[in-house]
């Protein structure tokens, strides 16, 4: 079933079965016709806020998710890391949680860690003396 166009109309072509635009969409020439079949033409619908019709807008809002003021406190911090972010060296930990399981151990900055300067001075004072007996 094609729908009723009259002169004038605004419609969407199918490319799908045109065999001569090769190459990159956006380096093929326009295909200008006389001629089009029906068949390979949809009705185009303008809506009133200009985007494309057949996008569907979220009827309800996201969910707000509320965020804890006060963190999670640290247990250790297991493991250093270096990584270089915008060209530039910076050093990550890998941290674990009071009262969590390792699966949710997190890499973070020093200035990310809650009371980082502590745990920082016992982690690497760990690491002294791991090195010291070996």
């Amino acid at each position: 079933m094609n729908p009723d166009f009259k002169e004038g109309d605004q419609a969407l072509v199918s490319t799908l079965n045109f065999n001569s635009l090769k190459g990159p969409n956006k380096m093929r020439d326009l295909f200008e016709t006389p001629s089009i079949p029906v068949s390979l033409l949809k009705p185009y619908f303008q809506t009133e806020d200009g985007k494309l019709p057949s996008r569907k807008r979220n009827p309800t809002p996201p969910e707000i998710v509320e965020v804890e003021d006060s963190p999670v406190p640290v247990r250790k911090i297991i493991k250093a890391r270096k990584i270089r972010l915008n060209g530039i060296d910076r050093r990550q930990y890998l941290v674990r949680f009071k009262n969590q399981t390792a699966d949710k151990d997190k890499w973070l900055a020093e200035d990310a860690i809650p009371d980082g300067n502590l745990h920082l001075r016992r982690f690497r004072a760990s690491r002294r003396t791991e090195n010291f007996h070996k």
